[in-house]
């Protein structure tokens, strides 16, 4: 709307300035109720609209807006002139905040290069980048991740189940450390703030769902064999996945703002899916082929993870043998079925989750917290292998052992190798989502559409966010008249920003 438009440079035909949560192009004179082209209310928003309008506008043409600063920043702040008008040196200055010292809003703080706008001078915004989630809250967040932690060393060395610690046994203990290093770097992320806490929350929260499945069933033995099979070991390290859960809840309800720093995936931006809990969105294009195999990977694993996986073959000294399988995740009692049961459906709910996140690269640190757990039971079950193992675990005492000369190998099912396999392409979907360069995804009045071509704007991930029907607001002959959606996207959309702009990492 008119009232939520502010102009900040205009030029012959163009003029540049922000909406109530984009930045966007106008034709000179029209009515603002529309913006010919929008972008993100970010850094490399703004970079890209500049580099936009200094294409389509001559360079000497372009002139700040008349009492741009004064609208902008609000009374008391920054006087025209100083914040977006033009200095005698030719350098405008940041502006300062408002009344009540808060940010005015993301032009108050721009930064110009010297010097007269023109073609391919990406003009970097900087925003509110300092602000930060609130500290109270994150500091809240790593503390409860820290304090899970720390329960679950401490649950480490006492009593676990059937009165053996998780110290005394390597398997289990490898699994649970892994679980807690996990946790603990997430906490560390947290603590540090800025786009690090999205990371960690996001890191935190896959791994925290998942192992929800596992700690619910190791309750279930002394649910369905009586509590006194229960050590303080089980209950201190069910209080600390509770409190790393917590801390995972809290820092994943903190909202970044929307021009906070940089990340794996660029800044928290004001995309299609800003300031939606879960930024969903369906992939598209070359997207698809590796979304699709990421979502059948994990739904295969969380299948691979029901069927038994341990081997043993008893031997006798007579020649005979026999061969057994153990670990079938449906012939447990009940309640350790429902924690089985549990870890698959989080699994299957967490990859499909990662698969459509937007940006994916978050959506990769999602992944990377469910392939933590996973791969800690893989692990688990290779070194239980290496181990020892007595008759006794068979119903045989030690005596009809000797007497029958008995042995006892274990080995691992074809399902745990298929489950292996599996978990691999787990982690090769987390490495192509984290590496490889997505197409950039942007919300229109119809949904989730693929942004321009990389190379066509100074940053290939924050395109235009929405080229509206130009034909309707453009006068004959311009250069962006008649040109409907698709072929808008098209056009090129600048040059390269140079050293000032902000760059993904």
């Amino acid at each position: 709307m008119l009232d939520r438009v502010t102009i900040a440079y205009r030029g012959a035909r163009y003029e540049i300035g922000r909406g109530r949560d984009y930045f966007g192009l106008w034709t000179v004179d029209a009515p603002r109720s529309q913006p010919l082209e929008w972008w993100p209310e970010t850094q490399e928003g703004w970079s890209s609209a500049w580099a936009r309008f200094s294409t389509l506008e001559e360079p000497e043409t372009i002139t700040a807006a008349s009492g741009a600063a004064t609208r902008l920043a609000g009374p008391g702040s920054a006087a025209p002139g100083s914040a977006l008008g033009s200095s005698g040196a030719g350098s405008p200055q940041p502006g300062a905040a408002g009344p009540d010292g808060a940010d005015q809003g993301p032009f108050q703080q721009e930064t110009f290069h010297q010097g007269t706008p023109g073609p391919g001078t990406a003009r970097p915004w900087a925003g509110p980048a300092a602000v930060a989630a609130p500290v109270p809250a994150r500091l809240l967040a790593a503390g409860l991740l820290g304090a899970g932690v720390v329960a679950g060393i401490i649950g480490l060395f006492p009593d676990y189940l059937s009165g053996a610690s998780l110290a005394s046994q390597t398997d289990n203990l490898v699994a649970h450390v892994i679980y807690l290093a996990g946790w603990a770097a997430s906490a560390i992320l947290i603590a540090l703030g800025g786009s690090r806490l999205r990371i960690g929350a996001l890191l935190s929260a896959g791994l925290s769902l998942v192992t929800f499945g596992f700690f619910l069933a190791d309750l279930g033995t002394p649910i369905a064999g009586g509590a006194h099979l229960a050590g303080a070991g089980l209950w201190l390290s069910l209080i600390g996945w509770l409190a790393c859960a917590a801390g995972s809840a809290v820092a994943f309800v903190i909202r970044p703002p929307a021009s906070a720093g940089t990340s794996l995936a660029g800044p928290a931006s004001r995309t299609g899916t800003a300031g939606r809990l879960f930024p969903l969105g369906r992939p598209r294009g070359a997207a698809i082929g590796p979304a699709v195999l990421l979502i059948l990977a994990g739904i295969g694993a969380a299948a691979a993870f029901a069927p038994a996986w341990d081997s043993f073959t008893l031997r006798a000294s007579s020649g005979q043998s026999q061969t057994l399988t153990a670990g079938n995740a449906f012939a447990e009692p009940g309640a350790v079925i429902a924690g089985n049961v549990a870890v698959m459906v989080a699994l299957a709910a967490v990859v499909i989750a990662a698969a459509m996140w937007r940006p994916a690269r978050h959506g990769a640190v999602l992944l990377a917290g469910a392939i933590i757990a996973m791969a800690a039971q893989a692990i688990s079950a290779v070194i239980q292998v290496g181990e020892p193992v007595s008759p006794t675990q068979f119903g045989f005492s030690a005596a009809q052992a000797s007497q029958l000369g008995l042995t006892v190998s274990a080995g691992l099912t074809p399902w745990f190798w298929i489950y292996l396999v599996l978990v691999v392409a787990l982690v090769v979907s987390f490495a192509w989502m984290l590496f490889t360069p997505q197409e950039a995804y942007a919300m229109t009045d119809t949904g989730t559409v693929p942004g321009p071509r990389a190379g066509h704007g100074p940053d290939p991930e924050y395109p235009t966010w929405h080229v509206a029907q130009a034909a309707a607001y453009e006068p004959a002959g311009s250069p962006v008249s008649g040109l409907d959606d698709e072929a808008s996207d098209s056009l090129d959309f600048g040059s390269e920003p140079d050293e000032g702009t902000a760059r993904r990492d």
